[in-house]
Parts: structure tokens; C-alpha cells; sequence
């Protein structure tokens, strides 16, 4: 895992073969552990996997639950950044299917905003609900990161500003 991660780092994502070499194990143990390059990479980045961004004892108000939650979920997106674009770049080239569905694409996100947002599950109806957290969830993210820095022409720290004042003006018109 630490190979695809120092992989990842320098622009490469690997394949399990290549975090193999780097690693300087044998394919066929690096295969005992990751059956293909989907699972490495989920692997090597395991606080994506978290279902909560919040703290322990989070607070019970929506605006600062959404606020922490967008605080920790910019600084996953810039401290791992070329991971999550190589990420994006194969859950782009993946054909979905039943069967074979994009492990790297699981809506983690969604779960942490609905998280950060469930003090409103009972205040706004269900259907509005899930379309604020939709709303939200799609401004916080690799994809966003992508086109501000790469398209809009915008430094890193400032595409993390808008895009935390984007979720937050979100909540505030829905509140």
C-alpha cells in the first residue's frame, strides 16, 4: 500500500504488478492481498472509507456539522489529490456493470453530508432532503477540484474556499 501510495504521489497509478516492483514483493503475494488495481487503491487510501467526517461529540447544529464536515473533506481532497484524480480517471474509463461495480465510486461523500446535515432529517421532508444533501454532496469533491484549478484557473486553497462556501451557501437557502 505504501508503494501505491508513493506511486499515486509521483502521477502514476499503478498497477498491482507495478506496487509490486516498487514494494520489492513477488506478484503473487502482492495478488494474495489486492486482486486487482480497484482494491490497491481503495486499500491504500483507507480514510475514504470512513463514515463520518465529524468529530466524536459532533454538535447538533447543521451549519457547523456541514462546516466541519467540508473542512475534513477539502483537506482529504487536497492532501490526496493526485490519488483521488487517478481515481477519478479509472472510475472514468470502467465500464459499469452489475457485477463489476466502481469500487472507487461508492458515494462516500453523500453518506458524510447526509451525516453532517441528519438534524434536518426530520425537519424537511424526505424528498428535499436528499436533494439538499445531493446539492451539497456535488460541490465538494475531486470533480470540482478538477475543474476550478484545471479549467476555472483557480489556486488550490481558493477552490477549497469556494467550493466550502458553495455547500454552506446551499444550507443557508434551504434553511
Amino acid at each position: 500500500m505504501d508503494a501505491a501510495r508513493e506511486l499515486l504521489s509521483r502521477g502514476i497509478t499503478p498497477s498491482v504488478e507495478q506496487a509490486a516492483a516498487a514494494a520489492a514483493v513477488s506478484r503473487p503475494t502482492a495478488y494474495r492481498y489486492f486482486q486487482n488495481q480497484r482494491e490497491l487503491l481503495s486499500a491504500a487510501h483507507p480514510e475514504l472509507a470512513m463514515r463520518s467526517l465529524l468529530p466524536d461529540s459532533p454538535p447538533s447544529d447543521p451549519i457547523q456539522r456541514l462546516d466541519l464536515t467540508s473542512q475534513a473533506l477539502v483537506r482529504l481532497l487536497l492532501q490526496h489529490e493526485v490519488a483521488l484524480r487517478a481515481m477519478l480517471r479509472i472510475s472514468l474509463e470502467d465500464e459499469r456493470d452489475e457485477k463489476n461495480p466502481l469500487a472507487l465510486r461508492t458515494g462516500r461523500r453523500i453518506e458524510w453530508v447526509q451525516d453532517a446535515l441528519a438534524p434536518l432529517k426530520t425537519v424537511l421532508p424526505r424528498k428535499r432532503f436528499r436533494t439538499l444533501v445531493l446539492a451539497i454532496a456535488a460541490t465538494l469533491g475531486i470533480e470540482q477540484l478538477v475543474w476550478l484549478v484545471d479549467i476555472a484557473g483557480v489556486k488550490r486553497e481558493e477552490a477549497a474556499q469556494l467550493m466550502r462556501a458553495s455547500a454552506r451557501d446551499l444550507l443557508h437557502a434551504a434553511l
